[in-house]
């Protein structure tokens, strides 16, 4: 569904929601049932944040020429084993 304004000389501006497309020129006023022409508006377009941004630009430019790997990449190290010495007698998986 699709929210779509229309405006109405008495009442002012509402919306009304119908499937894509199938917008009437005119639509009459929810409150006085006047005929209201329709208005055009601009799209709502949202700002990405930067770190999104680079993630998209990222993944466009590895579309035509994808980064090859010539490496396994190495293994994370291990967490260093904690200072008291009664953990070391502990099982170890």
């Amino acid at each position: 569904m699709t929210e779509y304004e229309y405006r109405c000389p008495a009442c002012g501006p509402f919306a009304v929601r119908r499937s894509m497309g199938s917008a009437t020129p005119s639509a009459p006023c929810p409150a006085c049932g006047q005929d209201s022409r329709r208005r055009f508006s601009a799209l709502p377009v949202r700002r990405v944040g930067s770190v999104l941004a680079d993630a998209l630009r990222r993944d466009e430019a590895s579309a035509d020429h994808p980064e090859v790997t010539s490496a396994v990449p190495p293994r994370p190290a291990r967490p260093r084993a904690p200072a008291d010495p009664r953990h070391a007698a502990l099982p170890r998986p």
